[in-house]
């Protein structure tokens, strides 16, 4: 007894099937339910997506020699040349950059597929409307960068210097060629140069650190002479203070370091020039003394100090001795004027007298008239 076998299939409506019998081709199902007499299971299909989907270029291939009006109806074959890429957009929307001498297939059936050939040799530069269509971040064809109103960009086309680049958005097509764009920084930057040990004429080994500015004049000679600017500043600079401190003794150095500046300033910016540099202010930020060396100095600042506070004190004393000789002329000329003295002194002697007893004296006096007569005396009583 024989029992009948049926090849069943569901296709959805984003899905396309590929019906084959014994591996050959029969045709492609559409959305639906599909029955088919199979009685040997001779029937298969492969199922596929087709909304914003891509085939095997292989497979497409394949079916567009051997079925042609399938492949026109329902393949989007996207071939760019040598120096050409593709922009494949979905439905109006940009979704694929298809890259020189690649194929890529992709599905029409329900989804309107675009391609736009671009021929990278015409213009290197992509075109502000196909930035606007790229995913710059995913895609290596494209080599992209920024420059903003403090820089400079150069554009390096197989190493070698082409054009410089203004402010704004820059992208390059990639496409058989090696694309760099370098940025320079135009704004003043600051240049640290940290301590280094430097003996003086008078061989005292010291350590001088500096700060310098400079700024980048002219990008291309820049970037040109020397791979880092910076560090081939820092050794000049390295440079000019060796000869600076090793041409001074430890005394000049400390008293003429706006001399030290100025040296080293001159010596820095005739051999930038040939860098595109220009160097703004150079100066000795700090000198570090040997331990015993600045003990020494402390000594000979705290001795000068010393004696500059005695000379200051004497002076003082032959003031106040000159003031006092003047006072005890008026006194000796003014007997008025020198009771008020002895009433002055006497008060700030009751200020600290916390009791006083009062007592005749020995010529009969008592009380405070006999303390007031007898305290002080201008002069004997027979004068």
């Amino acid at each position: 007894m024989m029992h009948l076998a049926f090849f069943k299939k569901v296709v959805k409506d984003d899905e396309r099937a590929f019906l084959t019998r014994d591996g050959v081709f029969q045709e492609l199902l559409g959305p639906g339910r599909f029955t088919r007499l199979d009685l040997r299971n001779r029937l298969a299909a492969e199922v596929c997506k087709v909304v914003r989907a891509e085939i095997a270029p292989a497979k497409a291939q394949l079916y567009a020699k051997t079925h042609p009006a399938l492949a026109n109806e329902h393949f989007e074959f996207v071939q760019p040349g040598p120096n050409q890429v593709a922009i494949v957009s979905f439905d109006g929307q940009p979704e694929h950059l298809v890259l020189p001498n690649t194929t890529r297939v992709f599905w029409k059936t329900l989804t309107d597929v675009e391609t736009e050939i671009i021929d990278t040799s015409d213009d290197l530069r992509v075109a502000e409307r196909h930035i606007d269509k790229l995913d710059l971040s995913s895609t290596r064809s494209v080599v992209h960068e920024h420059v903003g109103q403090h820089e400079a960009g150069l554009l390096f086309i197989d190493g070698e210097l082409t054009e410089k680049l203004g402010p704004g958005r820059h992208a390059f097509w990639s496409v058989g060629r090696k694309v760099h764009i370098a940025k320079i920084d135009l704004r003043p930057q600051p240049l640290e140069v940290t301590a280094q040990e430097i003996l003086t004429k008078d061989r005292v080994g010291i350590r001088v650190t500096l700060t310098a500015f400079f700024r980048i004049v002219d990008p291309e000679k820049s970037v040109l002479a020397s791979t880092e600017v910076a560090g081939t500043l820092y050794r000049l600079v390295q440079f000019a203070i060796r000869e600076a401190v090793a041409t001074r003794t430890l005394d000049d150095i400390l008293a003429a370091r706006d001399e030290i500046d100025k040296q080293v300033r001159e010596f820095v910016s005739t051999r930038t020039l040939e860098l595109g540099v220009e160097v703004g202010e150079i100066g000795v930020k700090d000198v570090i003394l040997p331990g015993d060396v600045r003990d020494l100095l402390n000594k000979v600042v705290e001795a000068e100090r010393t004696a500059k506070a005695n000379l200051i004190h004497r002076q003082e004393e032959t003031a106040a001795t000159r003031s006092l000789l003047n006072t005890s002329k008026l006194m000796q000329d003014n007997p008025l004027l020198l009771r008020l003295k002895e009433l002055e002194a006497l008060e700030k002697l009751v200020e600290k007298v916390g009791r006083i007893d009062l007592h005749a004296g020995d010529k009969g006096g008592a009380g405070l008239q006999a303390l007031l007569t007898n305290l002080y005396k201008l002069q004997d009583d027979d004068g």
